[in-house]
């Protein structure tokens, strides 16, 4: 801290706490002075009370500006102080899916986390119902359900000479003759369960077009077939959906430097298939244990017990998604919006679009952040920003 800084921390300090008996900082200039004066003056007070009334002026307010500069001092070393410990955490969103969702599966789960050093910021249970009607599991697989259940057959992007090719008919002409649909749309015209629809799907002639992205030429109980997009994202949303079922959430943060999110991940959480986790890892305990947790069925690749985020920017699309967070109040989103990503980006990129990245290819942004602890996920976030802007 240079003298400037210091002095004027020592006005503010002195204002504050001090009566300058009509002085102002104005008389700074006559600092040094001050202070060989007063030095005298310690070893003979008669001095002092010799001195004219504007010196001894000079020398209350010298006693003044060393009270208000001690002052300064401690108000700067507590800023310091608490500046430097102020970093960002990882912070993620973690829930037990319905079909491992009981008391003990969610006792389980806070232990391990606890145990890990993870603080639980919040727990919530959201059921079946809110889940339908607000679409959080639609949101929360986006890639895969904007083409199943939010986008109508019109607004999927259809690369038609691809379609063309492997149906041997126009896109255009289908959509005039109303026989493309999404998977929700599907359901109802043909009056059929979302596992009819899977069985239908399983048999029908299917294409992929790009990433979570399927259409396939189904007909269900011989009716007139119909192009459906991604038909088999209905069965993984009546998990989620039905009547009776919930999930329990789980918002965490942690330091990088304890626990890094690949050992989050890998090691505490366990890989997609249960039976590959580390022992002790949540996902192998479930399985390892599912009887006595109350599980109905054994886990598996699909029901593996439990999700967490897979970066610092996924946990907060997802706490957005479904814990309603709000970027300019959680602290990785201000600390984005600080570092100069627009709220529209977080916005976009919070359903995992393809973006440029800088090898120059195109790819997913969740991908390019997977496993990344906060500071990394940041900077690469702002690399990415650099790349694309507010276009994606």
């Amino acid at each position: 801290m240079d003298v400037p800084q210091l002095l004027e921390f020592a006005c503010i300090a002195g204002d504050q706490n001090h009566q300058t008996q009509g002085l102002s900082r104005t008389r700074l200039y006559s600092i040094q002075y001050c202070i060989q004066l007063l030095a005298l003056c310690s070893f003979s007070p008669r001095l002092l009370l010799s001195l004219p009334e504007h010196y001894r002026k000079m020398a209350a307010f010298l006693d003044y500006l060393m009270f208000a500069c001690t002052a300064g001092a401690s108000i700067f070393a507590k800023k310091s102080s608490s500046s430097d410990t102020c970093t960002l955490k990882n912070s993620a969103f973690v829930f037990v899916k319905p079909h491992a969702n009981t008391k003990a599966t969610q006792d389980m789960v806070r232990e391990k986390l606890i145990a890990a050093g993870i603080e639980i910021l919040s727990e919530s249970d959201i059921d079946g119902a809110t889940i339908d009607e607000k679409k959080l599991i639609d949101q929360h697989y986006y890639a895969i359900a904007s083409k199943a259940t939010i986008l109508p057959a019109d607004k999927i992007p259809v690369p038609e000479d691809k379609f063309q090719e492997t149906f041997g008919e126009k896109w255009s002409d289908v959509l005039k003759e109303g026989r493309g649909v999404n998977a929700m749309d599907a359901c109802k015209k043909f009056g059929c369960t979302a596992e009819e629809l899977d069985a239908a799907w399983q048999a029908a002639k299917v294409v992929k077009f790009g990433g979570g992205f399927y259409c396939g030429l189904v007909s269900v109980k011989d009716q007139t077939p119909l192009y459906v997009f991604n038909a088999f994202f209905m069965v993984m949303r009546s998990k989620f959906v039905g009547e009776g079922v919930s999930i329990h959430c789980y918002e965490v943060q942690w330091e990088p430097k304890k626990l890094s999110w690949e050992s989050f991940r890998g090691e505490l959480l366990g890989p997609t298939d249960p039976k590959d986790g580390p022992e002790g890892s949540i996902r192998k305990t479930i399985l390892d244990t599912y009887k006595e947790l109350g599980l109905k069925s054994v886990p598996n690749k699909g029901d593996n017990g439990v999700h967490a985020s897979a970066s610092p920017f996924e946990g907060l699309a997802e706490k957005c998604n479904w814990l309603g967070a709000n970027v300019e109040t959680d602290p990785f989103g201000k600390a984005l919006l600080s570092a100069g990503l627009s709220k529209k980006t977080i916005s976009d990129w919070s359903v995992d679009p393809r973006v440029n990245l800088p090898g120059g290819e195109k790819g997913s942004v969740f991908d390019a952040l997977e496993d990344m602890d906060v500071d990394a996920c940041l900077a690469k976030l702002v690399e990415l920003n650099k790349r694309n802007g507010d276009v994606i």
